[in-house]
Formats: structure tokens, C-alpha cells, sequence
């Protein structure tokens, strides 16, 4: 990436998997972007614009999520800007085999291919088996290395036996050790599975995490540990497990999970999508100074951010009720053993007598394929790929669309895909259902004798669906929605426009609690009520279905639902604290998280869809403040401290009230007088965050520069008119 941006000259994309890892590899990169003198630019959540600053010196490396590095593509095949990317990164390239999100980022890559001959693509994957499927597709050389740059040691626990993994071996495993417990028949019942016996080998002079089937086993299982642990273990660096419940109740208003209050001081905490992303970061910055030594977690912290351990042990050969597979399983060791920190890694996977048929098969059969889903995912696949080639002008007709598909990496695997269609047919049926879903029109480009040729055009209503990112089979729903508000916009207050950036899919899997909703219905006021009553859901609905009545009249589901989440956004939009709301709905903190999360980021693609269409032009000023609350969701003056990456709400807090108020400030401190002022914050934070304001001010102060630059340019379209002879003398 540095050859391509200092030597070569051009931009560079790095996609990965999450908005945390982007965030991550931001912070780590940003020191060089200022030494260097390159941008590093976030396109993550509602993060990024489209299409990106075209920079006069400097080059940009773009880091992004799948979903916002396609929406970056997209903007600079449009603007004819494609052949300034020299180089694409894709880590965890086997998600490309993963559901909607696989989709897109094949719809990415093959969209490079296909408009860019300059432009170099690296993928990069620990967990990937059809190499020559994904080499063909992407026209690829294919370089693999087994270093590990510290040896991990595979081993399995059946009963109190532990056998090392062993591919030599006649069982694939030969016999180490007995665990050499002394348990008590308490300890036996509650720890059958001698996790306590395990983890206290290695901690707390080293880490270690336990991985669980499900997010409740990770708290009982934290509990349990803390339970049986000595109390030698409170001891070990005390006062800074104390700091960390302090800083945790002082990002939660004062609030702290009962859990992790009886975990913490032995140096235990539980990590899955249930805590909020404050809480999130500072255990992991806990864990990553070794003030934390034991993590219990869920699958999802194997493929989230670098957080390695001495040893890693599997509860379970289990992710919730599916038994693991066998990437999932090398995600998870992968985490055993750091860098310049261990000499070795252990991972143990305690499985049951009934499971080790299955288990055995697992250590020793390769790694499962990955499939395209272009096709599979229907309306978040290959007809948002055609509403792009067509919308971008990249291919237009039905000739040239079919030679685009048969590019891709579906088009390399259709023989093993597609059994009952060609992928003639399935190209002819996804253009004919978007032709009658008014997302396209047809035209004739010329008639013969023989066949009648046609290309197709994108609509307005196309346009705004593609540049607006919307799932297609809710942008004839979000259009209704839109037209339907334009009729009575609420703006007393923000419920009306909050219940138009709800996402579809969450209020779809939404089941409300009939006695809340009852509750905070009665609590709205009259501009409050009046949005509900525009969407057709009454106060004496609410009532008789919390009381269980029969109901004659029909209401919307979909529309009951989305109201129910619009009322915990507005919620949090007026109180700004997680933990109240979690408590008032009685849902999950981490939901709540997640819903604020994805409607911050719905709200954006609700403003570029609109931004299409003239007849919206309202709603245009409007989403742009929504999208900024939603996506910050504090008091006002905290959101340009959160503009940093990697400040969160905890830490802007902190910061604003020592004095840092504005990113001038940030940009200017010094991270030794920052490490003095703030609690718990690390010298590779501080660094961090004092590169990452400064880049942010310098991206700023280019982008006025080349504004007034744009100003005083003679305009290229400037009428010449010759001046006579006569005029000059």
C-alpha cells in the first residue's frame, strides 16, 4: 500500500469485514499518513463521502467496510475516476462466500476488473479452499505460506484426558497429558468441564479466552470462573481493575453490568454483542495491557479485532446450535499465540464423548468452499448488479450485461450453481423483474428481420435505489413511505423523521412489548400522537393488544413494529444514554447499540435516495442533522471530538472536560500531557488519537484549499471570443 501511494502515486482501498477493524487499522495508520504525507480516509457507518475529494498532491488511502468500499467504486466509475486506484486490499477475501454481504463484494471486485485494467487487487485469507475458483475470477497469481510467526499448538479435551491434534497420528490425535485437578464435588457439578483446572494454568501472568456457544453461556461461564478463582487473583494489579469499573460506570452514566462488577476485580469480563461499543473498547484496551487476563466470548471476537492470547480454549464444538465449521474452528485458534509476546499458542477444544466422531472429522478435512451468492441473494445480489452496470452505463444491453456476468466469480462457478436455469435465463428473468418493478425501462435500439435489439435505462426512481444503497426489496416501500410523509411532515418533533430512517429488516424482526408500547404511547404529545396517527396506529390499538383483546381492525404489522424501534431511537435521541433506554424497553444495551448503529446508517442511504429525486428536496436538509445524531447520539458539543476515529462518547467526555473542545485542540496536543490529564489512556492511544485529529484537520483544510482554487479557476467552458485588432491598440 505505501509502494503504490509514495512510489507509484496513486490511491489505495482497503476493505475489511467490520466497522471496528476499520476503525482499528485507521488509528494504527494514520501516524504514517501525517510522517508520510498521504490521507487516510474512513468510509464506515455512515462515514465517507461520495465521491471522494479529488486531491491535488496528496493521494488517499481509503479504508473501508465491503458495503462502503462498493458504494466508493460505484462513485468513481461514475465520475471516470476508477483508473486512480492502484491498488485494492481485501482481507478475509473467503467472505466473499458469505451471504448478502459475500454478494457485494464480488459485485466490488468484478466491477474493478471489468472497468480498470491498472487496477492491482490483493485478496488475502487464512480460511479459503477453491483458491482456483476465486484465481480464475479475480485473473490472479496465487502465493500461500504456512509461517506463523509463533507456533500454535492444536490440542483436545475429552474428559480429564488431553490429546494433542496430530494429521500424522493414526486417530489424528495422540494422547499428552491427564489434567491434574484436585476438585471438590461442589466444583465438580458446577465446572464439569474443568474449565477453572484450565484457565488458571495460564492466568494471570498470561491471557487466555474461552470461547462460548451463546451470549448468556459467556456471562454464566465468566461467573462460574470468578466463583472458583482464588483470591490471590484480586490482588494481581488491583488498583487498575478498579480504574476500569470506574471508567465503565463513568461512560454508562453511572450504570455497570452486575457481571462484570463481580468479574472485573479478578481480571474476568464477557465480550459479545450485547455490550455497547464504549464498553467494548475499553475491555479491549484492558485485555490489551494485561490489566484484563481472561476473556469469555462469542465466535464474532474471532473474526473482530486483534485480540490474541496465550491460550484459547473452545467451550463447546458449538456456535449457538450449529456444530462448527472447520473456518470458524481455525478463526478461533488463529487467535492463540501473540507476536513478540509468547513463544507459543495453545488452543484446547473440550468436546463430549457423543461429539468426537464429529470432531475428528473436523481437525482433519479441509476447509469448506466458498460459493458466490450473487444469484442466491436475489435482491441485495444480482439485480442491485444490474441497477449498477446499468445505472453506472457500464453495460446496458443484454449482450453485454450476460458478458459482465460471465466475468464474475458466479460466472465462474455456474456449473456447480445453477441446476435448473442457464445463466442466460437468469440474466433475461432479473432484467425483466426490474424492468417491471419500474427500476428500469426498456428501449429498442434497433429492429431487424431477425431479432429486435434492446438496451435499457435506469429510472429515476432506479437511480435513487442504486446511489442510495437500498435493499431492493424495500425502495418501492421507502418511496411510499417518503411520498406519504410529504403530506403531513411532522417536525414539532424528531419521531416522524426518526420513524422514516428505521431500518425495514430490524422492524421486521422486531416483537414489541405490548405493555411498553402501551406505556410510551401514552406518554406522547399531541404533534407526537399525530405521527401515529398518519401511520395508522392508534392509542386504543396499543391498548387492546396489550391487554389482549380481540382486534377487528387491520393494521400493519410492519408499521407497528418499525413505530415501536422509532420510539426507542427517539428515546435515545432525547436522553442519550443507552442504559436508561435498555432499562425503559427492557431490551438488550448491545440492541440498542446495534439499532442506533443501523439506523445512523440507513438514514444515510434514506439522504443520497433522496438526494435523487427532485420531488424530495425537503427531506435533503433535514437527513443530513438526523444522520449526525444518529450517528453520534450525544449532547452537541461532543460530536467534534467524536469525529476522531476511535473516540467514543467515554472518551470525548473525558477530553472535553480537561479542556480539549474542539479538533484544533486535539490536532495540537501534546500525547504526554494527554496521558497525564485523561484516566486509563495508553501512550500508543494518545499517539493515536492526536494523529488521528490531525489528519482529520489537514483532509479538512485541503478540501477549503481546493475549493477556493475551483473558485478562482478560469471555468474550462469559458466563451472565447477573439478581440479585433482595432480593440487591442
Amino acid at each position: 500500500m505505501l509502494q503504490e501511494l509514495l512510489c507509484r502515486r496513486r490511491d489505495v482501498l482497503m476493505i475489511l469485514p467490520y466497522v471496528a477493524i476499520v476503525q482499528e487499522k485507521i488509528s494504527g495508520l494514520s501516524s504514517f499518513g501525517i510522517e508520510l504525507g498521504f490521507f487516510v480516509e474512513e468510509y464506515a457507518g455512515s462515514k465517507g463521502k461520495f465521491p471522494p475529494i479529488k486531491r491535488r498532491e496528496k493521494k488517499s488511502l481509503y479504508i473501508a467496510t465491503i458495503e462502503k468500499g462498493h458504494s466508493l467504486v460505484n462513485s468513481l466509475i461514475e465520475t471516470g475516476r476508477i483508473g486512480s486506484l492502484g491498488l485494492v486490499v481485501v482481507d478475509e477475501l473467503h467472505m466473499i462466500g458469505e451471504g448478502s454481504r459475500g454478494a457485494i463484494l464480488e459485485m466490488t471486485l468484478a466491477k474493478i476488473l471489468y472497468t480498470s485494467e491498472t487496477t492491482q487487487i490483493i485478496g488475502m485469507s487464512a480460511t479459503l479452499n477453491n483458491v482456483e475458483d476465486l484465481q480464475e475470477f479475480l485473473q490472479a497469481e496465487y502465493y500461500t505460506n504456512q509461517f506463523r510467526p509463533v507456533e500454535l499448538k492444536e490440542y483436545l479435551k475429552i474428559n480429564n484426558a488431553i490429546y494433542e491434534v496430530d494429521c500424522k497420528a493414526e486417530n489424528s490425535m495422540t494422547f499428552s497429558r491427564l489434567l491434574n485437578c484436585q476438585y471438590s464435588d461442589t466444583l465438580k457439578k458446577m465446572d464439569p468441564d474443568h474449565l477453572v483446572a484450565l484457565v488458571t494454568e495460564v492466568i494471570p501472568n498470561y491471557s487466555c479466552l474461552v470461547f462460548c456457544p451463546t451470549k448468556k453461556n459467556c456471562e454464566n461461564v465468566a461467573e462460574m470462573i470468578c466463583k472458583f478463582l482464588s483470591k490471590e487473583h484480586l490482588k494481581h494489579r488491583e488498583k487498575e481493575k478498579h480504574e476500569v469499573i470506574k471508567n465503565l460506570k463513568n461512560i454508562s452514566s453511572g450504570n455497570l453490568c452486575p457481571v462484570l462488577k463481580r468479574t472485573i476485580p479478578f481480571g474476568v469480563a464477557y465480550h459479545h454483542s450485547g455490550l455497547t461499543n464504549d464498553e467494548r473498547k475499553l475491555l479491549e484496551e484492558a485485555y490489551s495491557t494485561g490489566v484484563l487476563c481472561l476473556f469469555t466470548c462469542t465466535s464474532t471476537l474471532a473474526a473482530g479485532v486483534n485480540l490474541p492470547a496465550r491460550r484459547v480454549i473452545l467451550r463447546a464444538p458449538y456456535v449457538a446450535k450449529e456444530f462448527l465449521k472447520r473456518n470458524q474452528y481455525k478463526q478461533m485458534i488463529g487467535r492463540a499465540g501473540r507476536a513478540g509476546i509468547d513463544s507459543i499458542g495453545e488452543s484446547i477444544l473440550i468436546l463430549q464423548e457423543k461429539d468426537k466422531q464429529q470432531v475428528l472429522e473436523l481437525i482433519s478435512r479441509p476447509l469448506e468452499n466458498c460459493y458466490s451468492h450473487l444469484v442466491q441473494e436475489f435482491t441485495k445480489g444480482i439485480q442491485t448488479l444490474f441497477l449498477s452496470l446499468i445505472g453506472l452505463k457500464i453495460a446496458t444491453n443484454l449482450d453485454d450485461i450476460y458478458h459482465f456476468m460471465c466475468g464474475t466469480f458466479f460466472g465462474v462457478q455456474q456449473k456447480i450453481l445453477l441446476k435448473e436455469k442457464s445463466l442466460w435465463e437468469v440474466t433475461v428473468e432479473s432484467l425483466r423483474y426490474l424492468t417491471e418493478k419500474g427500476l428500469l425501462q426498456k428501449d429498442t435500439i434497433n429492429k431487424s428481420e431477425e431479432e429486435i435489439q434492446y438496451s435499457f435505462h435506469i429510472t429515476k426512481l432506479g437511480r435513487a435505489s442504486f446511489k442510495g444503497t437500498i435493499d431492493l426489496a424495500y425502495c418501492d416501500i421507502l418511496y411510499r413511505d417518503l411520498k406519504k410523509g410529504l403530506e403531513g411532515l411532522v417536525l414539532e418533533s424528531l419521531l416522524h423523521l426518526i420513524y422514516l430512517t428505521t431500518p425495514y429488516d430490524m422492524g421486521s424482526q422486531c416483537v414489541p412489548d405490548w405493555m411498553i408500547y402501551f406505556r410510551q404511547f401514552s406518554q406522547l404529545s399531541p404533534a407526537e400522537q399525530n405521527v401515529a396517527a398518519l401511520l395508522g396506529v392508534s392509542e386504543n390499538f396499543i391498548g387492546k393488544k396489550a391487554s389482549g383483546q380481540a382486534i377487528k381492525k387491520k393494521v400493519d404489522k410492519d408499521v407497528v413494529n418499525r413505530l415501536y424501534l422509532s420510539f426507542v431511537l427517539y428515546a435515545l435521541l432525547k436522553e442519550t444514554n443507552i442504559w436508561s433506554v435498555s432499562e425503559k424497553f427492557n431490551m438488550p444495551r448491545g440492541y440498542i447499540q446495534s439499532l442506533l448503529t443501523g439506523a445512523a446508517s440507513f438514514s444515510s442511504c434514506v439522504l443520497h435516495f433522496c438526494e435523487e429525486l427532485e420531488e424530495f428536496w425537503v427531506y435533503r436538509a433535514l437527513l443530513g442533522e438526523l444522520t449526525k445524531k444518529l450517528t453520534y447520539c450525544v449532547k452537541a458539543e461532543l460530536i467534534p471530538l467524536m469525529e476522531v476515529t476511535g473516540v467514543l462518547e467515554g472518551r470525548a467526555k473525558q477530553l472535553y472536560n480537561a479542556g480539549y473542545k474542539s479538533l484544533m485542540h486535539l490536532a495540537n496536543a501534546n500525547p504526554e500531557v494527554l496521558i497525564r490529564t485523561i484516566d486509563h489512556l495508553s501512550r500508543r492511544q494518545a499517539k493515536q488519537i492526536v494523529s488521528s485529529a490531525k489528519m482529520l484537520l489537514h483532509e479538512k483544510a485541503e478540501a477549503l484549499q481546493e475549493e477556493v482554487e475551483e473558485l478562482l479557476r478560469l471555468p474550462p467552458d469559458f466563451p472565447s471570443i477573439e478581440v479585433s485588432a482595432a480593440e487591442k491598440a
